[in-house]
């Protein structure tokens, strides 16, 4: 038997830094993939992984072992998702991926939702419900990174549908789906700064933003002179993202609906501000490309996207737009909604 795993990655159009925070926030699936494909191996209990990035293999027994300190250290992804879900069946296959790493895109979560499918395929397991799907794999990437993130990554990858973007509410985790107007194309642009989660100050803002919530609640629902009544500034700031990063949502996506495009731009412009200023997640390169595309004909809005510290852009434009235009040496790529996660059983 064969098979054939693919996992999306994913772009956050809007709402950073809120899904650990019972927020809301707006990704979607992009077509931009990891395909994890092979065969089982039952009588080699064996997991190995050939990557087309990679120079070394991901190599290791089942059951598999605590991930922390396997080499190369890529293989901690398949290796914690092996170990989250039990898996006991052997297989031998490759990775390709088209998802830039190290651009804020979820190429880690594509990474561990592919090797989930083709694991349980190869066990002839059926494939849980895609919360629990998305919560087993956001367990294996705090166990192989050490690092407390969210749980959007996965939970839009596993919910993805093509033509909509996830609109996603984390007091519940509930996803309903949002039309991406024909007319509004989305392109994610790189600033030319590597993402490196795990290096980041990321646990740093988690806490902070968590010491808010426990004097004020949950900060959606927070009143505004409540959060500036702070006696910490950095606390102040922290909770004044993530309550009005929820209100940018909801607007956006009223916004959407209603085809306005340019009241869809502004906000995503309001949101970069605000992880600049009030999260301090952005970067002097991500600030300059924001503000070259938000002046260029065609866009509506622009806005880092992902928890910061590098990565990428991601712009909502006109059909006209051309990145190319803009001369110079950027790397972008045109994205459209796709379905998350596909499976074959050859």
């Amino acid at each position: 038997m064969s098979i054939r795993a693919r996992a999306a990655g994913r772009v956050n159009l809007i709402g950073d830094h809120t899904d650990y925070m019972g927020g809301l926030a707006l990704p979607m699936t992009i077509d931009r993939f990891t395909v994890v494909e092979g065969v089982p191996t039952p009588d080699s209990p064996t997991v190995r992984l050939v990557s087309d990035s990679e120079p070394e293999p991901a190599v290791f027994g089942l059951p598999a072992p605590d991930p922390s300190g396997l080499e190369p250290q890529w293989a901690a992804y398949p290796a914690a998702v092996a170990h989250e879900f039990g898996i006991t069946t052997g297989f031998t296959g490759t990775v390709t991926a088209t998802i830039p790493r190290g651009a804020g895109l979820s190429s880690s979560a594509s990474l561990e939702l592919a090797t989930a499918l083709a694991l349980l395929a190869a066990q002839q397991r059926p494939l849980p419900e895609p919360l629990e799907l998305a919560l087993a794999c956001q367990r294996a990437e705090h166990l192989a990174v050490g690092v407390p993130s969210g749980l959007m990554d996965q939970l839009c990858i596993a919910t993805g549908r093509a033509g909509h973007a996830s609109l996603i509410d984390f007091t519940n985790s509930e996803v309903s789906h949002v039309a991406v107007p024909d007319d509004a194309h989305v392109w994610v642009v790189h600033s030319g700064t590597e993402r490196r989660l795990a290096s980041s100050a990321y646990g740093e803002r988690r806490a902070s933003a968590e010491a808010a919530a426990a004097l004020l609640g949950p900060l959606r629902d927070a009143g505004a002179d409540a959060i500036e009544a702070l006696d910490d500034p950095i606390l102040v700031r922290r909770a004044r993202h993530v309550h009005g990063e929820c209100r940018r949502v909801e607007r956006f996506v009223q916004a959407l609906e209603a085809g306005d495009l340019r009241g869809a731009g502004s906000d995503m412009l309001a949101s970069h501000r605000s992880l600049r200023d009030d999260y301090e997640v952005s970067t002097p390169a991500l600030d300059a490309l924001v503000e070259t595309l938000a002046a260029a004909a065609g866009v509506f809005g622009a806005r880092m996207t992902g928890a910061g510290f590098g990565g990428c852009v991601v712009a909502l434009t006109s059909a006209s737009f051309d990145l190319a235009a803009l001369g110079g040496e950027m790397r972008g790529w045109s994205v459209r909604a796709v379905d998350g996660i596909h499976l074959d059983r050859g």
